[in-house]
């Protein structure tokens, strides 16, 4: 995943970048006969402000390339769904194995037992997204150089 940027100011391996936010409406061809299409027109686009680290040369006012790897959105984006809905169907099966065969007095229980599933999906999904290497595989990086500016030589 990547998107465009600018730089805003860059000293000591700190870039300060500003990313114009696009709505995912602009480019079809529906878009004048589309309400989404009308709501992204109505809202002005907005900036999205990012701070990096980068041992690149880049100055004020280039242009660089930003993204994260697609690797790394997937499998956070499995965790994120997946989690939570396997301990959701795990847990709702069990229950309903346990109503069948007489331990459980009511299926509310095996319904119960599916929420807290869920619930427990979702706590394990929120954990690993937690950590320190989750947190730094999904932290943007600048990618390349667009255009940049070549810098004047003040005599």
């Amino acid at each position: 995943m990547e998107e465009l940027a600018t730089v805003v100011k860059a000293e000591n391996g700190v870039i300060s970048l500003v990313s114009e936010v696009k709505s995912a409406c602009s480019g079809c061809q529906q878009v004048d006969n589309c309400g989404s299409g009308q709501v992204a027109k109505a809202f002005p686009s907005k900036q999205l402000s990012l701070t990096l680290k980068s041992d690149l040369s880049v100055h004020q006012g280039d242009t660089v390339v930003i993204g994260i790897p697609d690797g790394c959105i997937v499998e956070s984006a499995w965790q994120v769904y997946l989690y939570p809905l396997i301990g959701l169907i795990a847990c709702s099966g069990l229950g309903q194995y346990w109503v069948n065969s007489l331990v459980l007095p009511h299926e509310l229980f095996a319904i119960g037992l599916g929420v807290v599933g869920g619930y427990l999906g979702y706590r394990l999904a929120r954990k690993a997204q937690n950590t320190l290497q989750a947190k730094g595989k999904l932290t943007p990086s600048i990618l390349r150089i667009i255009n940049q500016k070549i810098p004047t030589i003040s005599a």
